[in-house]
């Protein structure tokens, strides 16, 4: 991976000193099948690129990452690939004013989701490509400048394989030699060309406003069209264009629009114009609940933003990634929200997007929402919580600063400003200053060019009659920064606690006075952030800590509810509120949770706590409360409803004892029912899967399973459940297909993985923490890196919760001080998920003192 490094500083030089006017890029990928295809690992790439001079200097270079370069070609003068490829760029020199680069290489096929993936589908055969480059994975595919601000027009054409069909960005068809040729593109980045291609099912629509008509596609593998339900992605994407149109101001650019559901994708989905692609488990197989329904329409709604955000306008490098990742993950819950269905985004926001950026912004890799980006590695780790959910919680609350009109028209102004074009922050700064008269950039440098999370506490005197004399908001943290927030005072009516009283202010310092609370009679609740305008840790005072233990349950607003959740949760990972007591109130109200995104969040909260967070010697008693809690309310649980299959998952996560294997197995033989609960095949997994935890059910027994569903999805779950079974052997080998073999795709390292790490088999795999740090450096160096993200990330020995996991952590860290950046932030993170877990431990521990 170091030689297939860029830099910032590269990336600058090489844009001052030319400019790309278009790109001709030819791919033959008939080797994809046919006898010889399991071996022919390679595919014809022939790349023609015209470009400028339009700097100082006469030598550059290419991108290219591939096993062979037949030939180059530079202004008609031949470069020889021995001396000018290095396996991942191409030396050019002697450059004229204008040029023409012609390069004709031999590009791999991909297992691991980077550059031109292949999968063969198990259910029939058939051979199924599509590309994924970001941040700089174009490269493995067709050699070029790999950086966002040296846009150009591309025209893609493609040999295929008999009766395959391809897709890039523009509108395409077949010639009379069976060449597909593709349109020319508008300018755009490298990191968004796509090209899919094999016999995908292909559903059509359109989408008309005016004079104005987008074709529709939607496309998934031939085996999952029965399970496929365009008419709702359809809808989704409909509703998005109205509201993008009506709000924007600028048509859509980029004429069709495709959207295709691919396999073994790493990522969420992926922002190409015209032709978006989604990670096919998007596509449902079995029954899953309207929060699934609502993840899917968030993504659909996140890329779309992107057509604007980020594709039409692009930063220049990736240190302001967040000028599209954090405007597209916030308008994926604002068009939610407004045009879909899905009206409780927000609520969704924040319990569960907020939660992933809490925990980014207190490691210790935390970093300000426009980031340092040295690299290409450092870009790659960007893509996390900070820059997504963090940077939407940011522009949320530069909404209430600045204003809903004035935000929008900001947008307006800079699409059109900026068209087809590369920017920086400032750029969006001046923009913003225009519309809504507000000082940006002292807003920017609290909020975008500074790192960490602040705590919101409310501080309230009462007088002699019990009411309110100040309330003031205490603020803490390394940055204290400006909030714009509303405080709620919340009392206990008639069974319920509902709002009675509500005031918005900015605070800012240490203590803010919030005007239009004084006199109010002593509430129940003190809600700082209600309605969560803003981006904080909610902290409580004693007696609105105490209401919630006792009436959590009983707050009838959904989003006040969620933020409360979200409240116990942090003071628990911050060691404040032991473990137990947040499994407590879980246990106590999370039956009468109404928002199902929001019931799910709690079951994976109160699963960690026990895992993660509880003293060792209460997990036991934990676990066995989590699956009574679990079996209880799947029993009360009305029949055939979503409640009743979410809590039949958790109960199938939690089952500890003999009762609640004999009911699981059951439930899978048929011997046992449950009123209303449909066991289907995706259910059926995650039945089986504690039973081959905790050896209940042998590989011929998963085996079985498979032989039910032999598809690409039960592939993934028998690997996944052969590597949890509690054996010696079992592990030894997972860890083998992992660590010492490249032969697994990137699907399947991550199934391995997860059943690899077992909480329950702490001492089964302990002696593989020694391994770990002795495999990682040669890890990171042998492979790409989206799998060396996944290996480093998901076999740390964090079940290995003691200090001398710690220790060990820590003296890696000192011995490889020069070990790749990257690969030191990962360890670094981890190590910090182990601090807090122990510290939390501790907390938990003192409660039985």
């Amino acid at each position: 991976m170091p030689g297939e490094n860029l830099s910032r500083d590269e990336a600058h030089e090489r844009a001052a000193l030319l400019s790309v006017d278009g790109y001709e890029v030819d791919l033959d990928l008939r080797s994809a099948v046919g006898e010889s295809a399991e071996t022919v690992r390679t595919f014809r790439s022939r790349t023609t690129i015209r470009f400028r001079r339009t700097g100082e200097g006469a030598s550059t270079f290419v991108d290219l990452i591939a096993p062979s370069v037949n030939a180059v070609t530079l202004n008609g003068r031949a470069l020889d690939p021995a001396v000018v490829f290095d396996g991942a760029r191409i030396a050019l020199d002697g450059l004229a004013d204008e040029n023409v680069l012609v390069v004709d290489a031999q590009c791999a096929y991909s297992r691991t989701g980077e550059g031109m993936h292949r999968f063969v589908d198990p259910e029939d055969g058939e051979v199924y490509l599509y590309t994924q480059y970001e941040p700089a994975d174009a490269r493995r595919v067709y050699a070029n400048f790999e950086q966002p601000d040296l846009k150009a027009p591309y025209r893609f054409s493609v040999t295929a394989p008999e009766g395959w069909t391809v897709w890039s960005n523009g509108a395409g068809e077949q010639d009379a030699e069976g060449v597909w040729r593709f349109a020319e593109t508008a300018p755009i980045s490298t990191y968004i060309t796509c090209v899919v291609a094999g016999p995908y099912h292909y559903v059509t629509d359109s989408y008309t406003r005016g004079e104005l008509e987008i074709p529709l596609g939607a496309m998934c593998r031939k085996s999952l069209a029965k399970h496929f339900d365009a008419d709702d992605v359809f809808l989704i994407t409909k509703q998005g264009f109205d509201f993008f149109h009506d709000n924007f101001d600028y048509p859509y650019p980029f004429g069709k629009y495709d959207q295709a559901f691919v396999p073994e994708y790493n990522l969420g989905a992926m922002e190409n114009p015209g032709l978006v692609t989604f990670r096919e488990e998007y596509i449902y197989r079995g029954k899953v609940t309207q929060a699934a329904y609502e993840s899917r329409a968030n993504v659909i709604l996140h890329e779309m933003a992107h057509m604007w955000f980020g594709d039409l306008v692009t930063m220049v490098w990736w240190d302001d990634l967040w000028l599209k990742e954090s405007f597209a993950d916030f308008m994926g819950s604002f068009v939610n929200a407004e045009a879909t269905r899905f009206t409780n985004s927000w609520v969704t926001f924040a319990n569960n997007r907020k939660s992933w950026a809490y925990r980014a912004d207190q490691l210790p890799s935390t970093h300000p929402i426009t980031a340092d980006i040295r690299d290409l590695e450092d870009a790659k780790l960007n893509f996390d919580g900070i820059t997504y959910a963090k940077g939407a919680s940011v522009l949320k609350q530069l909404v209430a600063y600045a204003g809903r009109d004035a935000f929008l028209e900001g947008a307006r102004r800079y699409f059109k400003r900026h068209a087809y074009g590369n920017t920086r922050l400032a750029d969006l700064l001046s923009i913003l200053e225009e519309t809504s008269g507000r000082d940006m950039k002292a807003w920017a440098k609290s909020w975008l060019q500074t790192s960490g999370v602040n705590s919101l506490t409310p501080a309230v005197t009462y007088d002699a009659e019990g009411r309110i004399t100040e309330l003031a908001v205490l603020q803490e943290g390394d940055e204290l920064r400006p909030h714009r927030a509303a405080v709620g005072l919340y009392r206990l009516s008639g069974g319920e606690l509902v709002r009675y009283a509500r005031a918005e202010a900015d605070l800012t310092g240490v203590r803010t006075v919030v005007d239009g609370l004084a006199g109010q009679e002593k509430p129940d609740l003190v809600l700082v952030n209600d309605d969560d305008l803003t981006y904080c840790k909610i902290r409580f005072d004693e007696g609105s800590l105490a209401t919630l233990r006792a009436h959590l349950g009983d707050i009838t607003d959904p989003l006040a509810r969620a933020l409360c959740w979200s409240a116990l949760w942090n003071l628990t990972r911050d060691g404040l509120m032991p473990a137990r007591d947040f499994v407590s109130v879980a246990l106590a109200f999370a039956g009468r949770e109404t928002d199902i995104g929001v019931l799910q969040m709690v079951h994976n909260w109160t699963r960690s706590a026990v895992t993660l967070y509880a003293a060792p010697a209460w997990r036991e008693e934990g676990g066995r409360l989590l699956a009574e809690g679990g079996l209880r309310e799947l029993r009360l649980a009305e029949p055939g409803s979503e409640h009743q299959l979410t809590w039949a998952r958790f109960f199938a996560a939690t089952a500890s004892t003999e009762a609640d294997f004999q009911l699981l197995e059951g439930l899978l033989d048929g011997t046992a029912k449950i009123d209303g609960l449909d066991v289907d095949q995706e259910l059926r997994w995650a039945l089986l899967s504690p039973l081959a935890v905790h050896g209940r059910a042998d590989e011929a027994r998963i085996d079985e399973e498979l032989a039910r569903d032999d598809t690409a999805t039960g592939k993934r779950h028998q690997t996944r459940l052969l590597a949890s079974r509690p054996s010696a052997a079992v592990k030894a080998q997972a860890w083998a297909q992992v660590v010492e073999s490249d032969a697994l795709s990137n699907a399947l390292v991550e199934a391995t993985i997860a059943g690899f790490v077992q909480p329950s088999q702490r001492e089964l795999i302990a002696p593989y923490a020694e391994k770990y740090f002795a495999a990682i450096e040669r890890l990171w160096e042998e492979r790409s890196i989206q799998i060396g993200i996944d290996v480093v990330r998901g076999l740390f020995p964090g079940l290995q919760d003691d200090e001398a996991t710690l220790a060990a952590t820590d003296a890696w860290l000192s011995e490889h001080e020069s070990a790749p950046p990257a690969l030191r932030r990962l360890v670094l993170e981890a190590r910090d998920d182990l601090a807090r877990a122990l510290r939390a431990q501790a907390c938990d521990g003192r409660v039985a003192e």
